[in-house]
């Protein structure tokens, strides 16, 4: 026996590829079609646009993958911890000699799993604040458009168009939507944005939503779960009413709306108003209104009355003012009187002491020809003394006749000069005595008067020179040329112009 020889076997042969293809067909010829319950886990979806991911429960793990062109029909939303139901066909994965589950279609495990996974969602919703209660909008009294987004056809619709016209006929606008199933929760979105795009202007714009479905279970009411339901409804500028289901059942978009409605029927009610209500109610506030005005009316008539017995008729009254202003008029006419006799009187004084200026210029010369003759007696005495002192020193002294002859020239020389002097003096006086009787009697405010000017006294008797020393309503007095005298009152003065 030759040691080189190779050991002979009945295991067949095969190569890598061999086998896996192999496997491959074996996996998919014994599990065609499966239905695999497990917890999702490493949820991705890279750029490509399929989805991995793993199912695991407490004991093993198989990787899962569900192609790009299958995701958009998935019924739920997959999401990391979700326990879940995915049908669909095992395979291998040759590269790496795996094997794993490409999934077709997959669904919630039991209501158990949804409920949690609703409660996580709404946790997280109301941790961004769309549920918070300052959020919530005014529901308006009397909306003249109603939007309704739900299904066009069923019980819902007829129950709320029935409501809304017992209640208080409305416009309404129908945005008909699928209320359950794919595609139901992307259509019930789009219907909130559409409303609140409308303008308006256009006369189309709802003042109010209500969405609505009836009843149903869990799986059914799912679309209004759904996390671009809610977002919307939380960010629409119009009020929402939300009806979904019947009391009992609760859906997220019921935290995001403004006012949650038991029942479709309940949100026709939410509303509108009564209408017959609010006419009973306005007929009721006429009544009490015209009750108010009566009562009003008849206490004033009755006020109006007291006011009249107390204040008594308007000719007796106006008779009393009458005669109080007469007694006034009466009684300013004798101060007047007395005022103008008074200012008269000290203006008649007054015009005692002033002196002419005719006889100031009489005073003024007969002072100058008193001084004047003065000046000419005491020349006079003065050559006299000297002519006696000169016969005194020519009696006493025998002077050399040359000597007396000289001193008697020096005196005549003197006598001559002082003669000149005298002259001059008095005709400068003279000529300085006509000037000031001329500038006297320019200055005399006769003259001035005579030349149409008038002389404004003040009741003290003092000339008044500057309007701006004058006050509004004061007494003056104005004198003229012929003797006239006129009373007067300042009614205003002004600023000369610049």
């Amino acid at each position: 026996m030759s040691t080189g020889s190779q050991p002979r076997t009945n295991i067949p042969e095969f190569s890598v590829t061999e086998l896996a293809q192999s496997l491959k067909r074996t996996l998919e010829e014994n599990y065609g079609r499966v239905r695999v319950r497990g917890e999702l886990s490493k949820v991705t979806r890279p750029s490509s646009g399929h989805l991995y991911t793993t199912l695991k429960d407490s004991d093993s793990v198989i990787d899962a993958v569900c192609w790009k062109g299958t995701v958009p029909r998935l019924s739920i939303k997959p999401e990391e911890g979700l326990e879940v139901i995915c049908t669909g066909r095992i395979t291998t994965y040759a590269p790496r000699s795996s094997y794993q589950l490409v999934i077709e279609s997959m669904e919630l495990a039991g209501e158990g799993a949804l409920l949690k996974m609703l409660e996580e969602r709404r946790k997280k919703l109301a941790s961004e604040g769309l549920f918070d209660s300052a959020r919530k909008k005014p529901i308006p009294f009397l909306p003249e458009i109603i939007g309704v987004v739900t299904s066009p056809t069923g019980a819902v619709i007829r129950d709320i168009l029935h409501r809304l016209a017992d209640r208080f006929p409305r416009q309404v606008l129908v945005w008909p939507v699928m209320v359950q199933g794919e595609g139901a929760a992307r259509q019930v979105e789009q219907a909130i944005r559409g409303f609140n795009a409308l303008k308006p202007e256009t006369g189309k714009r709802p003042d109010v939503l209500i969405i609505a479905r009836g009843g149903g279970s869990l799986e059914d009411l799912m679309p209004f779960n759904e996390e671009a339901v809610v977002r919307a409804a939380a960010e629409s500028a119009i009020p929402i009413i939300s009806a979904i289901g019947h009391e009992t059942d609760t859906t997220l978009i019921d935290f995001a709306a403004d006012l949650r409605a038991p029942t479709p029927t309940g949100a026709a009610e939410m509303a509108v108003p009564v209408r017959l209500n609010l006419l009973a109610q306005v007929r009721d506030d006429e009544k009490r209104l015209i009750n108010a005005v009566t009562r009003l009316l008849l206490e004033n008539r009755h006020k109006i009355k007291s006011y009249e017995a107390r204040l008594g008729t308007p000719e007796r009254i106006l008779d009393l003012k009458i005669q109080k202003t007469d007694h006034i008029i009466h009684k300013m006419n004798v101060l007047f009187r007395e005022s103008v006799n008074l200012r008269q009187s000290r203006l008649e004084k007054a015009s005692v002491r002033l002196i002419h200026p005719q006889k100031l210029v009489d005073s003024k010369r007969e002072s100058l020809r008193y001084a004047s003759d003065n000046f000419g007696k005491a020349f006079i005495h003065l050559l006299s003394r000297k002519e006696t002192l000169l016969t005194k020193k020519t009696a006493s002294l025998i002077p050399p006749l040359g000597q007396i002859r000289t001193e008697k020239n020096a005196l005549e020389k003197w006598n001559m000069r002082l003669t000149s002097t005298a002259k001059l003096i008095l005709e400068r006086k003279e000529r300085t005595l006509e000037k000031a009787s001329e500038k006297l009697e320019l200055l005399s405010f006769e003259n001035v008067l005579e030349r149409g000017f008038a002389v404004v006294f003040s009741e003290e008797q003092a000339i008044i020179k500057d309007a701006q020393s004058l006050a509004q309503n004061q007494n003056v007095q104005i004198r003229f040329r012929k003797k006239g005298l006129a009373r007067a009152k300042i009614i205003a003065t002004e600023n000369p112009p610049d």
